[in-house]
């Protein structure tokens, strides 16, 4: 009896083994998953945050060319053809969140820009038990808005003499702004009602 009890124990432990390395397999593997979805999420987030900079820097460097185009009734004109950029800036936000970027897609819109990126995160999933994972890294894409919210507008020459002195801004859920192109308000200001910057599905 002893020595069959003996020869039975011999014969579970090898399964118990086995069934001990199939745990433990499973836990890393549940450890990779989850280490790879957090990456993704990281790596999404710093999308956002780069698209966001690349349309408030679009955003403030419409400054001077907004401003300029007043004076002679040229801002039509200017909204219709401008530089849109801002690659820059998302390359630093990616940069911040832990992330490289690794493409942007500014695209003229009129009245609607849009630009896109594409980050890639600098931590690898690196899981001991699944393959090619030590290059594997989070991808993730963004894009943002930079859009114009004040289709209707007013502008008065006082002197009638083809110089428009004020223009008078009713901008969508924003309110009204008024803007003096010879003494302009801060640009800082103005520029968060004329212009609404937000992230759009990609």
């Amino acid at each position: 009896m002893t020595g069959r009890s003996r020869n039975d124990a011999g014969q579970a432990f090898p399964i118990y083994i086995v069934m001990v390395a199939g745990l433990l397999f499973l836990v890393f593997a549940f450890f990779a998953v989850g280490k790879a979805s957090a990456l993704r999420n990281g790596a999404q987030g710093a999308a956002d945050a780069a698209a966001l900079a690349a349309a408030q820097q679009n955003r403030e460097d419409f400054e001077a060319p907004f401003l300029a185009s007043l004076p002679g009734d040229m801002l039509e004109q200017f909204l219709q053809a401008h530089a849109v950029y801002g690659c820059p800036a998302a390359k630093a936000l990616a940069a911040a969140n832990q992330a490289k970027l690794t493409g942007c897609w500014p695209t003229l819109g009129g009245h609607r820009d849009q630009i896109k990126v594409e980050v890639k995160g600098r931590k690898p999933v690196d899981s001991s038990v699944i393959p090619r994972t030590k290059r594997m890294y989070a991808k993730a894409t963004a894009t943002a808005i930079v859009e114009f919210r004040c289709p209707g507008w007013k502008a008065l020459d006082f002197n009638d003499d083809g110089v428009k002195d004020l223009y008078i801004f009713n901008c969508q859920g924003a309110g009204m702004v008024e803007i003096a192109p010879g003494s302009p308000p801060p640009w800082s200001e103005v520029s968060k009602i004329l212009y609404d910057v937000h992230l759009v599905d990609n």
